[in-house]
């Protein structure tokens, strides 16, 4: 049975994503791809792209258990996941666990948020037995950011630039923890960033991320929550007070 090779604006049309998401799947090791030519051109195998097509939640971690712990419950890696919160100690209950277990295992960990929330972070990491925060934003394994202006887009593919450019060193668990609040700011309006959400979820199912959404509820309306339940579909398969603080 004869084989179908396709370049990579080929494999973008077949799978309806950017070239780009492309080539980061293939740098990172998740869509596998064969170099030919001078020019070391990339091909992809037509029944390759539908195995990755259909693949859906397949483990890519090798080695590593594949579930965290989230407020006592195990969660399947990959997971998007929103929490939401009324107070500051509700802010930090299980965030602040979830990254400092990404710490000691020495994990990928991402905190996005605004500077004063990101203090509040700091002070309480600084406090977690076995957690070297100083080393480990050092070395590039806690990354806190303060995020600006973008697009949905642009959005998207800064997280899986970052997501593919880690997996490309090695298979790993990474962990992202989002303040919407604060995300909500990035964006034009809160519509913008409800459609990141949404764009978000189906982006993050190709890498083995665990990602958790962080709601104050004083900062949204019930509309806006009803859009987060329905953008994170993890949060049905648990109770879902779990989430609630």
């Amino acid at each position: 049975m004869s084989q179908q090779w396709l370049n990579t604006a080929e494999a973008a049309r077949f799978l309806r994503v950017s070239e780009a998401s492309i080539r980061r799947w293939s740098d990172a090791g998740l869509l596998a791809s064969h170099r030919v030519g001078r020019r070391r051109a990339r091909r992809f195998a037509e029944s390759d792209l539908v195995q990755f097509m259909t693949r859906g939640e397949t483990q890519f971690i090798q080695g590593q258990p594949a579930v965290i712990h989230v407020g006592g419950v195990s969660i399947p890696v990959p997971s998007h996941l929103a929490t939401f919160y009324s107070s500051d100690a509700g802010r930090l209950r299980l965030t602040v666990p979830f990254l400092a277990d990404g710490i000691r295992s020495n994990q990928p960990c991402y905190l996005a948020g605004s500077d004063e929330m990101l203090k509040l972070y700091f002070q309480a990491l600084m406090n977690q037995e076995g957690v070297d925060l100083d080393r480990a934003a050092a070395g590039g394994q806690f990354v806190a950011l303060a995020l600006n202006g973008a697009t949905v887009e642009m959005a998207v593919a800064f997280w899986e630039h970052r997501f593919a450019d880690i997996l490309s060193r090695g298979p790993t668990l990474i962990r992202h923890v989002g303040e919407m609040a604060a995300v909500r700011r990035m964006f034009p309006s809160e519509d913008e960033m409800l459609r990141f959400e949404q764009a978000y979820e189906v982006m993050c199912r190709r890498y083995p991320v665990a990602a958790i959404c962080q709601y104050d509820v004083r900062d949204f309306d019930g509309v806006a929550m009803l859009r987060v339940l329905k953008a994170h579909p993890d949060l049905f398969e648990h109770r879902l007070g779990t989430y609630l603080n």
